[in-house]
């Protein structure tokens, strides 16, 4: 950007927490891409049109290249291969010298049809120690494309789900940038990647224009953050869309469904907790018949209260008839299937919260993971209220709130 380059970002998997980062440090919101949550053809929809009208195109990796769902499938690398696009190699490589040959040629090899461009090593410090290196990538025929040293002043502390991008993130995204252009060529990366561009063909449009439109109210906040770009995209196209907070608004606006997005309402309890208004115009919603989907940080608020990880409990719209707890973290993280009226909505798990509650509560369809396992997450519903710790993926057009309350 600094080039005077105009850059689409994208993630590979379901992450909704780097997004937000990416999208920052882009000036242009980022997209996830996820062949599990979306299929194929919706990946390469999204990548073509998300990328006509730029310049440079990333794709951030998921965990390691061949990472995926079930072995490889869903990986980074499938997505290269699906999108025909090169690999840029970041490989940690504080303690490596000539080593990295054969894990550069384990990957360069591992399966032909995957282009890699080239290699930045990273947690290195020094001219010297990068000339081994490099020697190393030369010999197996891996393009050296610079090192990146340790640098403790753009470290990104972490929380529990994720990456915390605190307040000066504009000043940390150009410290970073300026850092990498010392030790990595960035000429020879943008080289490195140039692909040929087909015709770009326009996304599909969902939704069809309604001279009266339902309403869907999105909660979205500090608190309350976990959306995927896409999902946005798809309501717009078919609701009237109004964004409210939960943390600063004193009621709940007008609407014909209400979306509670996830979150860290953790982090926040105090302020949820204080907002009474917002909390009974909420419960007053709930019990008058509303039509409520809250996912994870969404299920959380509906309950009775929230305990945080110091054992301290904070009371919350308590509408749902339990309550959650950070004080015994335990992680929970993976795909997830819904089958539901014959219809099929793939999303995420990712939580350290547990729900804690006497009585069971109601649920509705079956829920199963990548291998189609069950598991212990149900969707939950009271009156015309659904909710669950799993965040849906509906950018392709499948209108989860059409079969939800239809």
């Amino acid at each position: 950007m600094k080039r005077g380059l105009s850059v689409q970002v994208f993630k590979c998997g379901p992450d909704y927490i780097d997004t937000k980062f990416l999208g920052q440090a882009a000036q242009r919101p980022a997209v996830n891409l996820d062949i599990f949550m979306m299929g194929k053809d919706h990946v390469k929809e999204l990548y073509q049109h998300y990328s006509a009208s730029v310049d440079v195109s990333i794709i951030e990796g998921v965990m390691g290249l061949f990472d995926g769902a079930n072995r490889w499938y869903g990986s980074s690398a499938e997505i290269a291969m699906l999108l025909n696009v090169p690999v840029i190699m970041v490989l940690p490589a504080k303690a490596s010298a000539y080593s990295v040959a054969p894990v550069l040629y384990g990957f360069k090899n591992f399966n032909q049809k995957i282009t890699i461009g080239g290699v930045i090593f990273n947690h290195v410090n020094t001219p010297s120690h990068y000339n081994f290196l490099n020697e190393a990538a030369n010999d197996v025929g891996v393009t050296a494309l610079g090192y990146i040293p340790v640098n403790d002043q753009i470290k990104i502390p972490s929380r529990h789900l994720g990456l915390q991008l605190e307040h000066n993130g504009k000043e940390l995204v150009s410290a970073i940038a300026t850092h990498l252009e010392k030790t990595v060529s960035i000429e020879s990366l943008l080289s490195a990647t140039i692909v040929n561009e087909s015709t770009q063909p326009s996304i599909q449009r969902y939704g069809q224009a309604q001279q009266h439109r339902l309403t869907i109210a999105i909660a979205y906040d500090e608190a309350f953050t976990f959306t995927y770009h896409q999902n946005i995209e798809v309501l717009k196209a078919k609701y009237n869309v109004a964004f409210f907070s939960p943390l600063h608004d004193a009621v709940l606006p007008e609407a014909d469904i209400v979306y509670l997005a996830g979150g860290y309402p953790e982090l926040f309890l105090e302020q949820l907790s204080v907002n009474v208004t917002m909390r009974e115009s909420l419960l007053r919603y709930c019990n008058a018949g509303g039509k409520v989907l809250a996912e994870c940080g969404g299920l959380m608020y509906l309950g009775k209260s929230i305990v945080n990880a110091t054992a301290e409990e904070y009371e919350t719209v308590g509408f749902l008839d339990l309550k959650t707890s950070m004080a015994e973290r335990s992680l929970t993280l993976g795909y997830r299937v819904l089958y539901y009226k014959d219809k099929v909505y793939r999303g995420h798990e990712f939580h350290y919260s547990s729900v804690q509650t006497e009585a069971i509560p109601d649920s509705m369809g079956d829920i199963r993971n990548a291998k189609d396992e069950a598991v212990t997450m149900k969707l939950y519903c009271k009156k015309n209220v659904v909710a669950s710790y799993m965040h849906f993926y509906w950018g392709d057009g499948n209108d989860l709130f059409e079969t939800l309350f239809s």
